[in-house]
C-alpha cells in the first residue's frame, strides 16, 4: 500500500510550468501561503517537495535570466563596472516600475504576465518578488568572493618551505580538484533543492533537508566557530602587520584593538552584491601584492631575518636552502617531523577552505545555474597563483618561507607597501568573513529563537548595528589568547575549515542521491493535494537508491573517511607545532602582551 505524507502548508503557484507531469490547473488551485522563515524549516515538507519546487524555480529563472540578457544587451567594459556597483537585477526592475514577474505558461513552457485584474495573483507575484529582492549576484560577482574567500597565497611558499617542491606541487593540485569537487556537490543539491518558497541560506540548511533537524544544528554550530575564528585569524595577522609597519612602537595588542574596530566601523554591508566591487578590488590587489613581493625574492634585496626568528623554530641565520621533498628538521619552521609536514598540509587546505560559504554565495546569485563558471575559473586561478607564487618565492627564500611571508620582504619601503596592500586586502576578507558569518548566527540563533526581525527591516538593521561589535570583540579575545599566526591558523583548518571543505560535501551527496534515486514510478509529490507518495520506506529504501549509483556513493563515502583522517591528523600536527613555538626558543609574544611575534 502506497504512503501518503501530509503536506506543510505551501505558497500558490501561478501559471509555472508543471512538474511530474501534472497538468497547468493542477497549479493553479490555491493552497494556504506559509510563512516564509517557518515553512523553510517545516520538519513535515518532505525532499520530494524540496525539490518539485526547486524544479519550477529553476525553469522560472532560466527564463528571467533570458529576458535579463535580452534587456541587458552586450556587455561593455562600462556595463561591467556599473554591475560592480548595482544593487541589482531586482533593485533595477522596481526602479524602473516593472512590478510584472514573468511566468512560465504550462502549455508552451513560455513566459505570460500575471493577469492585471487578480488581486490574488499580485500577491504572490509581490511574495516571490520579495523572496528573491537579495538574489542578485552574477557568476562574475561569484568569482570574485570566491578569490577573495581562498585566495590565500601569503601562505604557498610556507608549504613549499615544510614538504618540499615534489610534494607541495602534486597536493595543491589534488586538493584543488578535491575542492571543485566539493564545489560541484553543493552546487548540485543547490539546484536540486531551493526555491523562493523553501529557500537554501546557508551550508546547514542542506544537511538539514537530507539528514534532517539535528543534523542542521552541529552544522550550523560549526560554521559560526569557523567563521569566527577566520576573523579571529585575519585579526591576528593585521595586527602583526599594523606592529610592523610602525616599527614596534605600538603595542602588539592595541594593534589588534585597531584592526577589531576598523572591522566594526566597516562590518555594517550587509548584501553580497554591495561587497561585490570590494571583492574586485580585492583580487587585483591580491595579485599586485604578491607580484611585489616576487620582485623582492628575484632582485635578491635579502631577508628580514628578525621576523623569521622571532615567531618560529628557525633560531640560526644560514644559506637559504631549497629542497625537492621534506626538508630535515633544522629547516622545519612551525614543527620538527611529520607534524611540521603536516602543518603545511594545514595551511594548504586553510588555503583552499571557500566551500562552507558557497552555498550562501549561491543563495544570493540572481542565476545560481551559472554557478559553476564562477567556481571553474576562480579555482583554476586559485591553483595556477599558489602553485606559480609558492615554488617562485620558495626558491629565493627557502626555509625562510614564513606563512606571514610579507614580514620578510626586504627592502623596507618596499615591505611597507606589501604590507599596506596586505592589509586592505585582509580588511574586505575579514568582511566578508563577518558578513556570511553574523548572517548565520542572526537567522540561526537570534530570528528563530528570540524572534528577532529580519535584517530587511529597520529594526533588524539596528540589532545588526548593534550585535556586530559583539562579534568583533570576540574574535579579538581569541586572536590576542593565542598570537601565533600559523598555529592558530593550522588548527583552524584541520578542525574545521578541512571538514567543510572536503569531509561534509561527501556524505550530504550520498545522502541526497540515495534518497533521490530511491523513488519508484508512481511516486512523488502532488501539488493538487499537498500530499507525497512514497510505495515503501525503511533500509531497503536507501539500500535501492544507494545502488543505483554505487560507483559515485562508493567515492563519495571514501571522500568523507579520507577527511576525517586528514582533520585527525591535521589537529594532532597543529598541537605539537603550538606546543613547541610557544615552549623555551619558541616566540616572544605572550596573550595579551605587547611583544609582537614579528
Amino acid at each position: 500500500m502506497a504512503t501518503e505524507i501530509e503536506p506543510a502548508e505551501i505558497p500558490p503557484v501561478l501559471g509555472v510550468l508543471p512538474a511530474y507531469g501534472q497538468d497547468r490547473e493542477t497549479h493553479l488551485k490555491m493552497v494556504p501561503r506559509a510563512d516564509g522563515a517557518r515553512a523553510r524549516l517545516d520538519p513535515n515538507v518532505t525532499l520530494e517537495e524540496y525539490m518539485y519546487w526547486a524544479n519550477i524555480e529553476r525553469q522560472l529563472e532560466e527564463e528571467e535570466n533570458r529576458q535579463y540578457v535580452l534587456e541587458r544587451g552586450p556587455l561593455t567594459v562600462g556595463k561591467v563596472i556599473q554591475n560592480r556597483f548595482s544593487k541589482g537585477v531586482h533593485h533595477d526592475h522596481d526602479k524602473k516600475g516593472a512590478h510584472n514577474s514573468p511566468q512560465i505558461d504550462g502549455e508552451k513552457g513560455m513566459v505570460a504576465s500575471t493577469p492585471s485584474d487578480s488581486s490574488l495573483a499580485v500577491t504572490d507575484e509581490e511574495w516571490r518578488t520579495a523572496s528573491r529582492a537579495l538574489r542578485t549576484a552574477s557568476w562574475g560577482t561569484v568569482f570574485y568572493l570566491i578569490t577573495t574567500d581562498v585566495l590565500g597565497w601569503a601562505n604557498a611558499p610556507f608549504v613549499f618551505a615544510s614538504v618540499g617542491y615534489g610534494p607541495a606541487v602534486a597536493l595543491f593540485i589534488v586538493f584543488g580538484c578535491f575542492a571543485g569537487f566539493s564545489g560541484w556537490i553543493l552546487w548540485k543539491v543547490f539546484l536540486e533543492l531551493d526555491s523562493t518558497r523553501y529557500p537554501l541560506i546557508n551550508f546547514g540548511d542542506t544537511y538539514y533537508r537530507v539528514f534532517g533537524a539535528w543534523s542542521r544544528h552541529v552544522v550550523n554550530i560549526g560554521q559560526s566557530l569557523q567563521l569566527l575564528m577566520s576573523v579571529s585569524v585575519l585579526v591576528l595577522g593585521n595586527g602583526q602587520i599594523l606592529s610592523q609597519l610602525s616599527n614596534e612602537s605600538v603595542c602588539f595588542v592595541a594593534c589588534m584593538i585597531i584592526m577589531m574596530v576598523i572591522g566594526m566601523v566597516c562590518g555594517s554591508i550587509r548584501s553580497l552584491q554591495r561587497l561585490g566591487w570590494l571583492t574586485n578590488a580585492a583580487v587585483w590587489l591580491n595579485i599586485a601584492d604578491f607580484v611585489m613581493i616576487m620582485v623582492a625574492a628575484g632582485g635578491h634585496f635579502g631577508i628580514d631575518y628578525e621576523a623569521v626568528i622571532s615567531s618560529t623554530l628557525i633560531k640560526v641565520v644560514e644559506p637559504v636552502k631549497v629542497f625537492a621533498g621534506p626538508p630535515p628538521d633544522q629547516y622545519q619552521i612551525q614543527a620538527t617531523g611529520f607534524s611540521g609536514q603536516f602543518t603545511g598540509v594545514d595551511q594548504m587546505v586553510y588555503s583552499y577552505g571557500g566551500a562552507i560559504l558557497f552555498v550562501a554565495f549561491l543563495a544570493e546569485m540572481r542565476h545560481p545555474w551559472d554557478f559553476w563558471k564562477g567556481l571553474l575559473c576562480a579555482q583554476l586561478f586559485i591553483c595556477f597563483v599558489y602553485i606559480f607564487f609558492g615554488a617562485f618565492v620558495y626558491s629565493f627564500y627557502g626555509q625562510y618561507s614564513i606563512s606571514n611571508l610579507y614580514n620578510v620582504v626586504e627592502p623596507k619601503g618596499l615591505q611597507m607597501a606589501v604590507n599596506i596592500v596586505y592589509f586592505l586586502t585582509s580588511i574586505i576578507a575579514c568582511i566578508l568573513y563577518f558578513n556570511i558569518g553574523m548572517k548565520s548566527i542572526y537567522q540561526q540563533v537570534f530570528m528563530e529563537l528570540l524572534n528577532f526581525p529580519d535584517i530587511s527591516t529597520k529594526r533588524g538593521r539596528l540589532l545588526w548595528y548593534g550585535l556586530g561589535p559583539i562579534y568583533w570583540v570576540i574574535a579579538f579575545v581569541i586572536a590576542a589568547a593565542v598570537p601565533n599566526f600559523s598555529g592558530i591558523s593550522s588548527m583552524v583548518g584541520a578542525a574545521l575549515i578541512l571538514n567543510f571543505t572536503y569531509t561534509l560535501p561527501g556524505i550530504l551527496y550520498v545522502g541526497f542521491r540515495c534518497q533521490k534515486d530511491a523513488a519508484l514510478p508512481g511516486e512523488g509529490y502532488d501539488p493538487a493535494t499537498g500530499v507525497t507518495v512514497r510505495h515503501d520506506s525503511g533500509m531497503q529504501r536507501y539500500i535501492r537508491g544507494f545502488k543505483k549509483h554505487w560507483v559515485l556513493n562508493l567515492f563519495c563515502i571514501f571522500y568523507f573517511c579520507g577527511g576525517l583522517a586528514c582533520s585527525g591528523m591535521g589537529m594532532w600536527a597543529a598541537i605539537e607545532s603550538l606546543v613547541e613555538v610557544f615552549g623555551p626558543g619558541g616566540t616572544v609574544a605572550t596573550s595579551f602582551g605587547c611583544a609582537a611575534p614579528v
